[in-house]
């Protein structure tokens, strides 16, 4: 693992810019009752001169992926498009930004069609310890705080000269390289980083009126409290907001076809037929993956 021991700094090119990407290993206990099972995925903390974004690399590979193909059809057909739904990539989708220098904290959170920018009014408030441990290759002392309804201990290091970290964390003397609440539910460990340039480029925009499930749209801006009853919602009817999608899109020269796929392997086309698959599927969901990193935002 290489040290970072530079600042930003802007390079040549009015969009060019250069970032650093740290990569954290996520362990995560999806189920409160099952906790033999733990999961696993790669997290991406990318930091540049402005802020910096938190996500899962596994599923922006695939939205990425899912994009690209959305896009091809775009370029042969300006009616009908196709959106299956296969098993996605990644099992964390929600995203994390910070803006500097102030640290103003985004949470993005996907709720059927929609996705939600949750601002985050609380900052995590920490008691720094005198316990020092090696984490990795870098020399890191111990902090600890009460965040989003669970007690964290987080371990940070000088030797990496960011405030920041993975998740909402932030406010520490050095980059925090390992954090993990109490319970042992949920840690996120730093295994690596690197320094790279990046260009932004403008993105292909979409029919009028085409919105696409799982990726794309508005963003929502609201804050935890609107966002709890958005979520209580969901609960009680999950495919609400793709019905309403598929027959305002359907009503056009534009249509949507959703496509699932049946427990032995069968893809499913039949409208009504998706929905009932995909409603027990998310409902299945919902009792596996009650143990969120933050309970109390889905109080």
């Amino acid at each position: 693992m290489r040290k970072i021991i530079a600042f930003l700094m802007i390079i040549s090119g009015f969009f060019s810019f250069a970032q650093n990407r740290f990569f954290y290993e996520y362990k995560f206990i999806p189920d409160s009752t099952n906790k033999a099972d733990v999961k696993k995925e790669m997290m991406l903390l990318d930091i540049d001169k402005n802020g910096s974004s938190y996500y899962s690399q596994d599923k922006y590979i695939s939205d990425s992926t899912t994009k690209a193909e959305l896009e091809k059809q775009m370029k042969v057909s300006s009616g009908n498009f196709t959106i299956k739904r296969t098993e996605k990539g990644g099992v964390v989708g929600y995203k994390v930004t910070k803006q500097y220098p102030d640290f103003k904290t985004f949470i993005y959170l996907k709720v059927s069609s929609d996705t939600y920018k949750v601002e985050e009014d609380q900052k995590p408030e920490w008691k720094i310890l005198q316990d020092k441990q090696k984490i990795g290759e870098y020399n890191a002392q111990k902090a600890t705080t009460n965040f989003g309804g669970r007690e964290w201990v987080a371990w940070f290091s000088t030797d990496i000269p960011f405030q920041d970290g993975p998740y909402k964390f932030y406010g520490l003397p050095g980059l925090i390289v390992k954090i993990e609440d109490k319970t042992g539910s949920h840690s996120m460990t730093l295994v690596g980083n690197k320094t790279f340039q990046t260009v932004k480029t403008q993105e292909q925009d979409l029919p009028a009126g085409i919105q696409l499930f799982g990726m794309g749209g508005k963003e929502i801006e609201t804050n935890e409290k609107q966002f709890k009853k958005v979520w209580k919602n969901y609960v009680n009817d999950p495919t609400k907001n793709m019905r309403e999608m598929m027959m305002k899109n359907s009503d056009g020269n534009n249509k949507v076809i959703f496509k699932s796929k049946s427990a032995d392997g069968r893809e499913i086309s039949d409208p009504n037929q998706v929905f009932r698959e995909i409603e027990k599927n998310l409902r299945e969901s919902f009792k596996k993956n009650n143990n969120f990193i933050e309970p109390d935002l889905y109080k």
